[in-house]
């Protein structure tokens, strides 16, 4: 299969019948899970120059026009985008093979996206190991209620929900909200954990970009380069977490019924974009693939893709499917699939 795709040739196509156990799983992904050094090294070579580059020419365009540092804030964000998931590699171990590397450019490329790596790292594997759980969420997902959960909600309670699950309020607010509450440990982060400790640290390191920054270019220059351009960046992070995992055919099981395999393949949806917005975004709308097997590289994902046919059996998502997507708020027991507000309305 492998040497198949080395040479050139069109990845296999035809019936696969489904690994029957998880070692069977384990053994079909493996050979993906190896991080290539070189790979890896020129990906953080292509994203971090252009990304100090770009932002230099946000700096200069300042002396012109700010609409055209607005048009250069656009790129400037899907470098960011790709700078954190370079750091959402580092967090799954598998962006290089040495694991204090990876937490070396986990926590350089969290400070830049403002993110503490190790707690976010440590959210983000419940989210892996929890995904569809009825029974287990609140970690590193958007919080979706079941229909019978809502209906038992106060007034003032299904007010709440419907503003949280508007999209202006999750792709408005909801980048400032991750901003500004991961500047802080979580309530359950015990005090002096790797987790407590890496929130205070991408502070300080932060609180030392924004005075070198602030002395070299000045305050406002720098505000005015970097909040939008974060803030961009953050709206396209959201969204991508939001379709996939939030599509009318998504999977949600009580625990005792919870498949991990199932909550990958049928729970994930895989995002087709256009090539370039792929690689902005490094590869993470084959989300079903990475969820099986977050251990494969980003730049290994549609590789794992292509030669095994049991992932082309998935959701898939275009562009043009998103928009109604944005509008599904809660999880119908009775039907098996998300249905929003007004399709609850008309029942």
């Amino acid at each position: 299969m492998i040497t198949i795709a080395a040479m050139g040739q069109e990845p296999k196509t035809g019936p696969q019948a489904a690994p029957s156990s998880m070692a069977d799983w384990r053994a079909m992904v493996a050979p993906y899970q190896h991080p290539d050094v070189r790979r890896s090294l020129w990906q953080v070579v292509t994203t971090l120059a252009p990304l100090a580059i770009a932002f230099v020419l946000m700096y200069l365009s300042l002396a012109w026009s700010y609409w055209l540092t607005l048009v250069l804030m656009v790129p400037t964000a899907g470098l960011l985008v790709r700078t954190f998931i370079i750091m959402h590699d580092c967090a799954h171990g598998s962006f290089v093979p040495s694991r204090r590397i990876n937490d070396l450019l986990g926590y350089l490329t969290g400070v830049i996206t403002l993110t503490p790596f190790h707690e976010w790292q440590h959210e983000h594997a419940i989210h892996h190991a929890t995904a569809g759980d009825l029974d287990r969420r609140g970690h590193g997902d958007i919080n979706t209620l079941t229909v019978r959960e809502y209906r038992a909600l106060s007034f003032w309670g299904r007010l709440g929900y419907r503003l949280y699950r508007n999209p202006a309020v999750l792709l408005g607010f909801g980048p400032i909200y991750l901003i500004l509450g991961q500047r802080w440990p979580g309530r359950q982060t015990r005090r002096g954990s790797p987790q407590f400790v890496s929130v205070w640290i991408t502070n300080l390191g932060i609180i030392a970009g924004i005075v070198l920054f602030g002395w070299l270019i000045g305050l406002k220059a720098l505000a005015l380069i970097y909040a939008p351009t974060i803030y961009l960046a953050g709206i396209a992070g959201v969204w991508l977490f939001y379709v996939q995992h939030q599509f009318d055919e998504a999977y949600w099981q009580p625990h005792p019924r919870w498949d991990y395999v199932k909550a990958a393949i049928a729970g994930c949806s895989y995002l087709k974009m256009p090539r370039i917005l792929q690689w902005f975004t490094g590869n993470i709308g084959l989300h079903h693939v990475h969820h099986l097997a977050p251990r494969i590289p980003n730049y290994r994902l549609q590789r794992a893709h292509d030669e095994n046919p049991i992932f082309h059996d998935v959701p898939v998502i275009t562009l043009s499917r998103i928009t109604p997507l944005l509008f599904l708020a809660l999880w119908d027991e009775t039907q098996g699939r998300m249905v929003g507000f007004r399709e609850l309305r008309a029942n």
